[in-house]
């Protein structure tokens, strides 16, 4: 059926080009990489044989180029899931969307989707360095509860089991588990190279979200496990210490949560209620339970580019 999409709906630019990310429908690859910092895009491109465009429009950097014969975009989401949810829709848009009647088009196209970012890591095999598939997200942003049709995506058995485990404070807006893409896990999922894949959490924020406190006190700061006021204690209760491991300690059919990171629930939803396939792969660049963080992570991050860069 088809939907016209009026001018205050769908932000079409003079020259044809989408409003945010200032790329026009010809620009885009079916197949995409998505990072948050706009510097990191033109790594990934110095890997092109050759490159079409380079266009950036505020946070959102896009570069169209070849890589051993595949035509891939990569685009700058910059941070959060907010960000991501203008990026999802206005590449879906450029794909699906004729912008010259502005009505849905008949058949409708499929994008693989891997966004490649850095996380903290929150087990023992989650070690900086580490290369994490994001089997499911859990987002804590709620973004998805604004669409329709997210409980047929979603699993709602694993966010009942999370809330029950976390006494889930309603406040907070009610957590979403959903899935990433299965064939791109299998295609890019390497166990033989140190991978490790399971839950990851998408954060609403950096700090309290992921019980990190500066000068505003946590509301529940034993939600996240922050260790730093109870770890150096030999006596602490041990119903203390069951408190402070419920984000670590939380389990669903075998898989455990192994990173913190802060888009990847909004790429694998959207994208899944779209048609479209998404996955995400995060480098662990700091440790909450080790307390460790390295921040000259450049050149480990080009060994994930190549890995995903063969794959996609």
């Amino acid at each position: 059926m088809k939907r016209y999409f009026a001018p205050s709906e769908l932000l079409i630019e003079p020259n044809g080009a989408i409003y945010h990310l200032g790329v026009k429908p010809e620009q885009l690859a079916d197949k995409i990489i998505l990072v948050g910092d706009p510097g990191r895009v033109p790594l990934v491109a110095s890997y092109f044989s050759e490159q079409e465009c380079d266009i950036q429009h505020r946070e959102f950097r896009t570069i169209t180029g070849t890589y051993k014969g595949k035509r891939i975009t990569v685009v700058s989401t910059g941070i959060g899931c907010d960000n991501c949810d203008i990026v999802i829709n206005e590449l879906d848009a450029l794909k699906n969307i004729d912008f010259c009647t502005r009505e849905n088009k008949d058949q409708m196209s499929s994008l693989e989707i891997v966004r490649i970012g850095t996380c903290g890591g929150l087990q023992p095999n989650t070690s900086i360095g580490t290369f994490i598939c994001s089997e499911t997200s859990i987002g804590f942003d709620g973004l998805l509860n604004y669409y329709e049709g997210r409980d047929n995506v979603c699993n709602l058995e694993m966010e009942d089991a999370f809330k029950r485990h976390m006494n889930w404070h309603a406040r907070l807006g009610a957590p979403y588990c959903i899935p990433n893409d299965t064939e791109l896990l299998k295609r890019i999922f390497q166990p033989d190279k140190g991978m490790v894949k399971g839950i990851t959490i998408a954060c609403g924020g950096f700090y309290g979200p992921q019980g990190r406190r500066l000068r505003i006190p946590l509301a529940d700061p034993l939600q996240n496990r922050v260790r730093q006021y109870f770890q150096s204690s030999r006596y602490m209760d041990p119903k203390v210490r069951s408190m402070v491991s419920q984000i670590e300690e939380f389990e669903y059919n075998g898989a455990r949560i192994n990173n913190f990171e802060m888009e990847s629930s909004a790429i694998a939803g959207l994208s899944k209620l779209l048609g479209h396939k998404a996955l995400t792969v995060c480098m662990v660049i700091a440790n909450r339970k080790a307390k460790e963080a390295n921040a000259n992570y450049k050149n480990q991050i080009e060994d994930l580019i190549k890995l995903v860069l063969d794959r996609i």
